[in-house]
């Protein structure tokens, strides 16, 4: 399987890859959902909402800095690389990623659609502008923004809120263009994510999925490829990189 699918990609000019939570899964990212400690005793449904923001900014923050300390000591796995040298393999190349862990930056990859935000920026909950994602967020000295005033938020996308429609509708277009589409350690229950590998399909793609279990898109994948991304990848990338020296 590896040889067929290398060597339809070596014959595709535009390739765009969609990733969820099963590749991180691959390093270890913690799901932040264990019953001990202070943490435990919250739901993920109950802290990442406006409403708690809005409510007490203070627990979010400290919530939230929790988590980037335990995402600091994550490392981006092959899978994760693999895709970072996939993208240098090709002229036209976008990854599209339902993860907020940053990893895919971490490991080198430049274009990418953040589809949930990124949990190591920041933005003010008022106008959206940017605020410096290398800031210290102190619980209770929460900064605001220079240009409005109001306090500064992780920038992810909370439970209730919409996706960045810039992004949202890039991540469409994109795929409606793919010759080639791989869907990587993602459900493909959430919407709108779980819409972009059918829409590439129709649009002509071939559809490529690598998942250790297999999902409702399954049955359209004209290639389904069962185990982790970590060890398929690195092996795929490997066979075009062969393909693309010898022509």
């Amino acid at each position: 399987m590896v040889e067929e699918i290398a060597a339809i990609m070596a014959n595709c000019g535009r390739c765009i890859v969609l990733t969820g939570a099963g590749i991180s899964a691959e390093s270890g990212v913690p799901t932040f959902r264990g019953k001990d400690g202070l943490w435990g005793k919250f739901r993920a449904e109950e802290l990442a909402t406006m409403d708690a923001f809005l409510s007490n900014p203070a627990i979010v923050w400290e919530w939230y800095n929790w988590r980037r300390e335990l995402m600091a000591k994550v490392e981006p796995n092959p899978g994760h690389l693999a895709i970072t040298e996939m993208e240098s393999l090709f002229d036209d190349f976008t990854l599209v990623t339902q993860n907020v862990d940053n990893l895919h930056r971490v490991a080198g990859t430049r274009n990418i659609l953040e589809l949930h935000g990124n949990i190591h920026h920041n933005k003010c909950v008022e106008c959206n502008r940017s605020h410096d994602p290398k800031a210290q967020i102190d619980p209770d000295e929460i900064p605001c923004c220079e240009h409005c005033g109001g306090k500064i938020r992780p920038d992810v996308v909370w439970y209730g809120e919409m996706l960045d429609s810039a992004i949202i509708n890039a991540a469409f277009q994109q795929s409606e263009r793919a010759d080639i589409f791989f869907s990587v350690g993602t459900s493909a229950i959430v919407h709108p994510a779980a819409s972009l590998p059918p829409i590439a399909k129709r649009s002509g793609a071939t559809l490529v999925e690598v998942n250790v279990e297999e999902t409702p898109i399954s049955f359209l994948a004209d290639f389904h490829v069962r185990g982790k991304s970590g060890e398929f990848l690195p092996r795929l990338v490997e066979e075009l990189k062969k393909r693309r020296a010898s022509e």
